[in-house]
C-alpha cells in the first residue's frame, strides 16, 4: 500500500506559516538582507539623530512668533523675510567669504605638511601625524581664547612688534576683525585638512612619478601633472570638511570677530537665544544649509572639470 503524505497543518487564518529555520535560511542566502541588518543601527541613529530633528526644524521654520509664544499656522513668511531684509543676505555672504578664505588658507598651509609626511618620511609616519594633530587635542574654546591673547592689543604679536620698534601703536586689525576670525578658523580646523590630504597623497603610486621623471619632467612639472591631480580627492574632502562647519560657526566670531566679523551663525544663535524667535532661527538654518549644499555642488562640479583638464 502506497504511503500517503499527510497534508501540511494550516492555521485558522490561511496558508501554513513558514518555519523559523526556513526564514533563517532565506536570510543567510540574501546578501541584501544581511546588508540592511548591518546598516540597521546606523540608519536608526541617523533617523533619530539627523532626519527627525531636520524635519522638526522644517516644521518650526513654518511657524511665526506671536508675543511670547508661537503661532503654529504653517506659512512661508519667515522665508520671504529672510530674502527681503538685507541684514540676512549681508551676513550670509560675509559668512561664505570668511569661510572660503579660511578654507583656502588651511588647505594651502596643510598641503606641504601632508606632502612632507607622505613622501619624505619613511619611518614612524604615525608618530608624525600624532605630532601634527597634538595641538588639536585641547578644547576648541581654549584655542580660541589662546588666539585672543595672541592677537590682543597687548598680546604676543603687538608686544613683540612694539618691543622691536617696528610699530608705534598696536595693530588694530588683528583682533575683533574678520582677520582674527579667519586666522583662528584656519588653525582650529587644520587637523581636519591634514588627514584627508595625507591619505590622498599616500595612495599615489610612486611608479607614476618615476615614469614622469623618465619622460623628462622636473620636480615642478611632475607635481602639477601627476601629484596634484591625483591628490585632488583629498583636497576636495579637506575643503568640504572645513567650509561646511566653519560657515555656521558662531563661537569664534562672537569672541574674536567684533561687529565687522559677525557671521550668520551668530544671528541664528541670537534668534534661538535672546530674541526667542525660534521660527526665524530655524528658517535661517534651513536657508544656510540649502546655500551650502548648492555651493558644495558647484564646487564639486568645477573641481572635477578642472581635474579632468589637468589629467
Amino acid at each position: 500500500m502506497a504511503e500517503t503524505s499527510l497534508p501540511k497543518r494550516r492555521t485558522a487564518d490561511g496558508p501554513p506559516r513558514a518555519s523559523g529555520s526556513r526564514i533563517l535560511r532565506l536570510f543567510h542566502r540574501s546578501e541584501s538582507a544581511r546588508g540592511y541588518l548591518m546598516m540597521a543601527p546606523t540608519l536608526t541613529i541617523m533617523t533619530f539623530g539627523i532626519v527627525l530633528p531636520f524635519v522638526i526644524l522644517i516644521v518650526i521654520s513654518l511657524w511665526t512668533r506671536q508675543g511670547f509664544g508661537f503661532d503654529t499656522t504653517l506659512t512661508l513668511a519667515n522665508y520671504a523675510r529672510s530674502w527681503s531684509e538685507p541684514i540676512y543676505g549681508t551676513l550670509m555672504l560675509r559668512s561664505f567669504w570668511m569661510s572660503g578664505v579660511a578654507t583656502v588658507v588651511t588647505v594651502l598651509l596643510c598641503y606641504p605638511m601632508a606632502y612632507f609626511v607622505a613622501f619624505h618620511v619613511h619611518r614612524n609616519k604615525m608618530m608624525w601625524i600624532i605630532l601634527m594633530t597634538l595641538p588639536f587635542w585641547t578644547s576648541y574654546l581654549l584655542r580660541v581664547f589662546a588666539w585672543k591673547v595672541i592677537l590682543g592689543y597687548e598680546g604676543v604679536i603687538n608686544s613683540g612688534l612694539m618691543s622691536a620698534g617696528l610699530i608705534e601703536a598696536p595693530l588694530s586689525f588683528l583682533l575683533y576683525s574678520p582677520t582674527a576670525v579667519i586666522i583662528t578658523l584656519a588653525h582650529a580646523w587644520a587637523a581636519f585638512a591634514i588627514l584627508p590630504l595625507y591619505v590622498s597623497l599616500e595612495k599615489i603610486d610612486r611608479s607614476l612619478l618615476e615614469a614622469a621623471t623618465d619622460l623628462g619632467d622636473g620636480p615642478m612639472a611632475r607635481f602639477f601633472r601627476v601629484t596634484l591631480p591625483l591628490s585632488m580627492p583629498g583636497v576636495i574632502a579637506a575643503s568640504f570638511l572645513i567650509f561646511i562647519p566653519t560657515t555656521g560657526d558662531y563661537i569664534t566670531p562672537a569672541l574674536l570677530g567684533g561687529p565687522d566679523g559677525a557671521m550668520i551663525g551668530n544671528l541664528i544663535q541670537l534668534q534661538f537665544g535672546a530674541v526667542n524667535n525660534w521660527p526665524m532661527g530655524a528658517t535661517l538654518s534651513i536657508v544656510l544649509m540649502l546655500w551650502i549644499a548648492a555651493l558644495a555642488l558647484v564646487f564639486l562640479v568645477v573641481t572635477r572639470k578642472v581635474q579632468g583638464r589637468i589629467t
